[in-house]
């Protein structure tokens, strides 16, 4: 298997208990995540074309390497990058583009109002391999020799995929476990 490649499965990797329930959060990560009472934003990182990398050109129906439009965001507890998230879609898909070009705003927040008749698929999980354009992005803004795990779930809408791509960095754990923590474990 390859770099470019992660071993998606439906059993999540290993990961500290705070990361653990964030990561199989069955519903909205960002709902979740204001519940811990930290401060929440989005950071854009990279809105624009990017190539499908092996295991995620066929989630959109054609081969490696085509054209595709990707959102990069952090997600932010207190200022604090704390999970990175890869969302793409079709180049110029009418339906998905306009959802994705929402600057700073969650898209979680569009994905689970029940406002949008989408169909959601099972989560995936990983720890994608260096090299992984998932694990770059995290890299990039916390590097972790031990990886991140990470999740991916497919929406359909109209007829249209897009898949959503999450990665935990190291100091989501840290983050919540100062303050509020607790509220999320029991939620988990």
């Amino acid at each position: 298997m390859g770099a470019l490649h992660a071993a998606w499965g439906y059993l999540p990797p290993e990961a500290s208990p705070l990361t653990l329930g964030c990561l199989m959060e069955p519903g909205s990560l960002t709902e979740r995540l204001v519940a811990s009472g930290r401060r929440f934003s989005v950071r854009v990182l990279w809105f624009g074309p990017d190539p499908a990398a092996p295991d995620e050109a066929p989630l959109l129906g054609f081969f490696a390497d085509a054209p595709m439009t990707v959102r990069h965001v952090a997600l932010q507890l207190d200022g604090e990058d704390c999970v990175v998230a890869r969302s793409f879609c079709r180049l110029d898909c009418p339906v998905w583009q306009p959802i994705l070009d929402r600057g700073g705003r969650s898209l979680g927040l569009t994905l689970f109002s029940g406002e949008v008749p989408l169909v959601r698929g099972e989560l995936e999980y990983a720890l994608p391999a260096p090299g992984h354009p998932l694990n770059e992005l995290a890299a990039e803004c916390e590097p972790s020799v031990l990886g991140y795990p990470a999740r991916r779930c497919r929406f359909v809408l109209d007829g249209a995929p897009l898949v959503v791509c999450e990665a935990f960095l190291p100091a989501l754990e840290a983050t919540l476990a100062t303050a509020g923590g607790n509220r999320l474990r029991r939620r988990a």
